[in-house]
């Protein structure tokens, strides 16, 4: 029997200008790579948001792993590729972001040493795949775009928590990087549920698990203030 990842009845939002999104149905099994086809919209950010536990849906009922308050979501779920949400700083260099994450990572009273080489490969090796490293001398905005997005997953998914939000393959133009990204988001995905969003669908031959359209995404902009008031935006 397939275990249900998220299942979403009638959930939709709105703001200050009117809806945003919804009212959407899903119904999203545990593992794989999970694409929601729409157009790139505040609106499909938002749902995004919402699946991760990073805001919450005004209507509807939302359950993932069985959790439906977006307190408890927010614990199950990574979520990278959004911006003002896990932007990186581009005047800084690879070591400087992973030695953070590190210390971010570890107890309080451990005291965390500059990154090397082989906490490169632990954090980022299993995003990166046999695709080659960035140097931790070299700077964030000296990265290619596909390297940049996946050093963001890579810091966003240190912990490999059961489910893992990526913003849109969209950020990547080439497309032959961007066929990049989805083997590696196809990899993740047999360890943990990966949902992304695309404007386009993807072709069958690429590895996704289930690809779902997604109607009435607004086009209004998304604020970052209209996260839940606890302010849980962050890695």
């Amino acid at each position: 029997m397939v275990r249900s990842a998220i299942t979403a009845r009638a959930i939709a939002q709105s703001g200050p200008w009117g809806p945003v999104y919804g009212p959407i149905d899903l119904d999203i099994p545990e593992g794989g790579l999970n694409v929601l086809v729409g157009p790139a919209s505040g609106g499909r950010t938002a749902l995004l948001m919402t699946l991760a536990g990073r805001m919450k849906a005004k209507s509807g009922d939302l359950d993932v792993f069985g959790d439906t308050a977006s307190r408890d979501i927010f614990r199950r779920a990574g979520m990278v590729g959004i911006e003002g949400l896990d932007a990186i700083y581009e005047s800084v260099r690879v070591v400087d972001l992973v030695t953070e994450q590190l210390r971010w990572d570890a107890p309080w009273y451990t005291l965390v040493p500059r990154a090397r080489p082989e906490d490169l490969q632990r954090v980022c090796g299993q995003v990166f795949g046999d695709l080659p490293l960035p140097g931790l001398d070299e700077y964030v905005e000296e990265l290619p775009e596909l390297d940049g997005l996946l050093l963001r997953i890579a810091l966003g998914n240190t912990r490999t928590p059961p489910l893992l939000v990526v913003g849109a393959i969209d950020q990547v133009a080439n497309d032959r990087d961007q066929r990049l990204l989805v083997d590696r988001l196809v990899a993740l995905g047999a360890r943990q549920t990966v949902v992304t969003a695309s404007a386009n669908p993807l072709p069958p031959d690429v590895g996704w698990r289930t690809q779902t359209a997604v109607p009435n995404l607004l086009q209004h902009h998304l604020l970052i203030d209209q996260l839940d008031a606890r302010g849980e935006g962050g890695r």
